[in-house]
């Protein structure tokens, strides 16, 4: 990389316990992005890992690797923010691989469109064999990473592959800690304050899947600590939450229309797989959002969804 020119765009990766071979890559990638006419800054921060990246970040010299105490992926993406030098900022996390041009497509938007204040860009799943995904691939595929979806219809952009300018997020403020959904949050308050959010599918990354149905449920464990502690709040009755864990159930009855007609999926194999993962996770789920308003168990879901093996 070169060091003559100033950045344009400072891309900030969370990182937690991942495995080198992983945040190897996706240095990789991100250096490769570079071009005579563009600079990245890359920051990884480090929020707690047992070892330290340090062998894999110090292959790549431009790569600044620092630490953040506070537990959760919000601090540790503040923390990068504040020590970024462009006036754009980009977040992936450290398992993902960000496609070629993926870095120039994002500098040329928010150049090109000042009215763009926030990205979200396209999310796919880096599959063992592209040719005969598992069940959990397939499934993925179609609704780990629905981020148009989340632009278009929720008014935030997922984390996992996320472009701002550094005006604004000074602006909106920083992402809330390990208790909140920190993406959903800065990115709905960031649309109060009548920032604009676009979906840009031309700046995609992959990122693996989850490696088994314990380590997919895990991610819904939080999701529906946060749900519920969200129909709390609002004073809604717990037999409605019950009846919402009844819709949950019966849900993929209707999905299967969804996962039939997918773009993100092809073959009759691969729609079954996606179906079959979708009704066990959906019914988990269910089973899941049952036993957590019945022991109320939401803040010690909250508190340990990450920190798992440390």
């Amino acid at each position: 990389m070169g060091t003559q020119m100033q950045p344009q765009l400072t891309v900030i990766i969370p990182h937690l316990n991942e495995p080198e071979g992983n945040l190897r890559r996706c240095l990789l990638a991100l250096d490769a992005q570079n071009a005579p006419h563009l600079r990245l800054q890359i920051i990884v921060v480090d929020n707690g890992s047992v070892e330290l990246p340090s062998a894999a970040c110090a292959d790549f010299p431009d790569v600044l690797l620092e630490r953040e105490t506070t537990p959760g992926p919000g601090p540790a993406r503040n923390r990068g923010a504040m020590l970024a030098k462009s006036d754009l900022l980009a977040f992936v996390d450290a398992d993902c691989v960000v496609e070629p041009g993926w870095a120039q497509t994002i500098v040329h938007t928010m150049n090109s469109h000042p009215e763009v204040d926030v990205i979200g860009g396209d999310i796919g799943i880096l599959m063992t064999d592209p040719a005969h995904p598992t069940a959990i691939e397939a499934y993925e595929s179609i609704y780990s990473y629905r981020v148009r979806l989340y632009v278009e219809r929720h008014g935030y952009a997922a984390t996992g592959n996320m472009a701002v300018r550094a005006s604004v997020f000074r602006h909106v403020g920083p992402f809330g800690g390990i208790a909140t959904m920190e993406d959903t949050a800065w990115g709905q308050r960031a649309t109060a304050l009548a920032f604009k959010t676009v979906f840009l599918p031309q700046a995609k990354v992959l990122t693996p899947s989850c490696r088994s149905f314990g380590e997919l449920v895990r991610r819904w464990d939080r999701h529906v600590a946060h749900q519920f502690d969200d129909w709390r709040r609002g004073q809604s009755t717990r037999l409605r939450w019950f009846a919402v864990c009844l819709a949950v159930a019966g849900s993929p009855l209707l999905e299967a229309f969804r996962i039939f007609a997918s773009e993100r999926v092809s073959g009759l194999r691969n729609r079954l797989l996606a179906l079959a993962c979708l009704t066990r996770v959906r019914l988990y789920r269910a089973r899941r959002m049952f036993d957590v308003a019945r022991r109320d168990q939401a803040a010690a879901l909250l508190e340990s969804w990450n920190r798992e093996g440390l």
